[in-house]
């Protein structure tokens, strides 16, 4: 089959294409650039990338052409420039479905947030949640997975949590309260997802996917400090001062060590999915432990934040090099 995977070069789109590649299946790489810290999405075998940055549906149209399902694996967590959330989330979920409907693909899979809701004053949420409805009403076949936080190679919360550990001897944690989480292996996601886009479960579902252990945050950051041999000293301090680190951070660094959205994330807890849900069947429950060793296996190489970590232009070699459409 072929399938289109939209965030394609991306975390979640490069491990959920090698997998479907490894089944046998022809995957399209839906993306407006590519990742600049892993480009190894473009050098899957059995894949073709195809520039769009979801603001056409024409374009979607073009993307997604023989295509029997999609994956709509594309985001943001925080806002830059025409970079919304109104934009990315909501009107490029309408285009998604409007590309699909088009070229008559029979499977939409969201990737979503497990505490998207309405009316909560986050945007990210919001927007989330927007974007779940719209697929529900699209018409067309659809599994919804609503995610927590997800870790592995080459990922946000392993990349960054190593990063501030080798570089600061100080770890503020989120709040006085230590709110509880359920990492999850991308392994674990990509695995339901492949399932649900080749196979057919789940048809017409919104289904909570979180790790099997539920932990403590802090507990979480003191695994990673463990694997790569750094201690520092963790305290608490105030989300209101998160907050404000949080937009220096989204004004000065390409990838922020924490962004806003994860701010309000983090504050609130990451166990308990807002509703509409449903549980996944037991053959498709993550069962993946966050231990040292799969920890080890989803660290980047050791290295302190500098410099090149502060906002910048990408390298126009590097664009012309991966820039190739679809004919």
């Amino acid at each position: 089959m072929r399938i289109a995977i939209t965030g394609g070069t991306g975390f979640v789109g490069r491990h959920l294409a090698k997998m479907l590649v490894a089944r046998g299946h022809e995957v399209i790489l839906v993306a407006r650039g590519f990742d600049r810290r892993d480009p190894s999405a473009f050098e899957i075998p059995n894949t073709r990338f195809f520039t769009a940055d979801l603001s056409s549906a024409e374009e979607l149209t073009r993307a997604f052409s023989a295509c029997g399902a999609v994956a709509h694996c594309a985001g943001i967590n925080r806002e830059i420039g025409n970079q919304t959330y109104q934009r990315i989330h909501i009107e490029g979920t309408r285009n998604v479905v409007e590309g699909a409907r088009r070229v008559g693909v029979g499977k939409i899979v969201l990737l979503s947030f497990v505490r998207a809701r309405p009316n909560c004053g986050s945007g990210y949420h919001e927007s989330k949640c927007a974007a779940e409805e719209i697929v529900r009403g699209s018409g067309i076949d659809y599994t919804i997975f609503k995610a927590g936080v997800i870790y592995g190679r080459g990922d946000h919360m392993l990349d960054h949590l190593s990063h501030a550990l080798h570089t600061f001897p100080i770890f503020a944690l989120v709040g006085f309260a230590d709110k509880p989480v359920r990492p999850l292996a991308v392994e674990d996601l990509c695995r339901a997802m492949v399932a649900t886009l080749t196979d057919g479960p789940l048809s017409r579902k919104t289904v909570a996917i979180m790790g099997p252990e539920q932990m403590p945050l802090s507990e979480a950051v003191r695994r990673v400090g463990h694997v790569v041999g750094k201690h520092p000293l963790y305290f608490p301090l105030p989300v209101l001062l998160h907050r404000v680190l949080a937009i220096i951070f989204e004004l000065t660094m390409n990838i922020p060590l924490v962004s806003l959205a994860q701010v309000r994330i983090l504050s609130e807890g990451i166990v308990e999915p807002w509703p509409p849900f449903d549980d996944l069947p037991a053959d498709l429950a993550p069962k993946t432990p966050f231990s040292d060793e799969q920890i080890r296996q989803g660290l980047p190489k050791a290295k302190r934040f500098g410099l090149k970590d502060l906002r910048r232009r990408e390298g126009p070699e590097l664009a012309k090099r991966f820039r190739i459409s679809v004919q």
